[in-house]
């Protein structure tokens, strides 16, 4: 990627609304998950609130984080060599793809079972592990073409998905299911940060897709539909069955309302273009770590990979790890915003990567910190913000410039 790639009539750049078609597409699938949980412990009117604060907060962060892809031209996985050094960035990618692959896994073994629901419908039994492999080639074929094809199975795919959601809030709302009243609510502070940590991963890794975007306006137009338009509209309308059944899955509530099938067909293609992004910036990560491999064979790799994980019985124990390593990845965009307004603002010259250090011990330090009080938060340690991500953020952002503060930036670039 160069950083020479500014202007609108640039190849391989992408408007703000293409952006966001393609995160759209990634983040409906942890929607669905996260909606309906939040859905099952909130009247709706409560709900609303929490999801408009915790969309304000993922929308500010979305804008930066794109915007600085933007400037850079980087993925993810080269802005962080510029805090944590050449070397120092390794131990980071190694995280990012065993979290990234987790999903893929994940979202794989969800696909397999959410076809299966669809297809006993029509007496038809299929084994998961076979529609686990189906699925695995059609996130392979989504990504193995680069990030055009990706933006082509978004353009399908996410219209059929909102059509479908709101079909789902149709049938719910006109039905004659008796909406149960919460006895116990969640508060204020913990439902706000299920809806912010559903998708922060996302929104820290975002710079993956502003390296793509026209210029800085289309990038802020990539995190304001995204995160403060459509998210907050998406999960609310997946809470609304939930909220109506007290049940804390969509299929679960949907059930009780009286058909399934919409919610498994809109569960299918949320696994395919959700995978479909995860497996893009899954190969995006893994060639930072293996570079003498093509990108397609490195998808391919990670396809394969999947279909054998996700064919197990892997979402009681996985899913808990994942949301472990969760708690890492917010602070490592609390430190690159840091870097940035530190050190950035003027753009990112690679070629002085090979006269700083490779390593950076203080900036693991910020990054430790960082994690720990995020650690501490959500298992209720003690309480910052109420949003143990917003914490972790804030914390490795402070200390960073704390500790960094005397450093100077060594071969920053205009690009502009």
């Amino acid at each position: 990627m160069s950083n020479n790639r500014k202007s609108d009539d640039a190849p391989n750049t992408a408007s703000g609304f293409q952006i966001a078609m393609i995160l759209l597409g990634i983040l409906v699938t942890p929607v669905l998950l996260a909606s309906s949980s939040l859905g099952s412990q909130l009247e709706l009117g409560n709900a609303a609130m929490v999801i408009a604060v915790g969309s304000l907060i993922l929308t500010v962060l979305a804008v930066i984080n794109i915007c600085i892809g933007e400037k850079a031209r980087l993925p993810t996985y080269g802005i962080v060599k510029f805090s944590f050094g050449n070397q120092g960035a390794i131990a980071i990618n190694v995280i990012m793809a065993i979290s990234l692959f987790g999903w893929i896994a994940v979202t794989a073994n969800m696909f397999g079972h959410s076809v299966q629901d669809v297809l006993s419908g029509f007496g038809l039994s299929v084994p998961v592990p076979v529609l686990v492999a189906i699925g695995c080639v059609i996130f392979v074929a989504s990504t193995a073409f680069g990030f055009e094809m990706l933006g082509k199975v978004s353009k399908v795919a996410v219209p059929v998905i909102v059509v479908l959601m709101f079909v789902i809030l149709f049938l719910a709302t006109g039905s004659e299911v008796q909406v149960i009243e919460k006895v116990q609510q969640l508060s204020f502070g913990a439902a706000v940060s299920s809806v912010v940590g559903t998708i922060i991963v996302l929104v820290a890794t975002s710079p993956d897709f502003g390296s793509f975007v026209h210029n800085r306006k289309h990038a802020v137009i990539a995190g304001i539909v995204t995160f403060g338009l459509a998210y907050p509209v998406l999960f609310f309308v997946g809470a609304v069955p939930s909220s109506m059944t007290s049940e804390g899955s969509l299929l679960g509530a949907m059930a009780v309302i009286g058909t399934t099938l919409p919610a498994a067909v809109l569960l299918v293609f949320a696994c395919v273009t959700g995978n479909a992004g995860n497996m893009f910036q899954g190969t995006l990560v893994v060639s930072t770590l293996l570079t003498r491999f093509p990108k397609w064979k490195i998808t391919v790799a990670l396809g394969v990979l999947a279909t054998i994980i996700g064919s197990m019985d892997i979402m009681a124990w996985f899913i808990p790890f994942l949301l472990f390593l969760g708690i890492a990845t917010p602070p490592i965009a609390g430190i690159y915003i840091a870097d940035f307004f530190m050190n950035r603002r003027q753009g990112y010259d690679e070629a002085a990567l090979e006269s700083e250090a490779a390593i950076k011990p203080m900036t693991f330090v910020a990054w430790g910190i960082g994690s720990l009080v995020g650690f501490a938060t959500v298992n209720g340690v003690f309480t910052l913000t109420g949003i143990p991500s917003l914490d972790s953020i804030l914390i490795a952002s402070i200390g960073y410039l704390l500790l960094c503060r005397n450093k100077s930036a060594k071969g920053t670039v205009q690009t502009r």
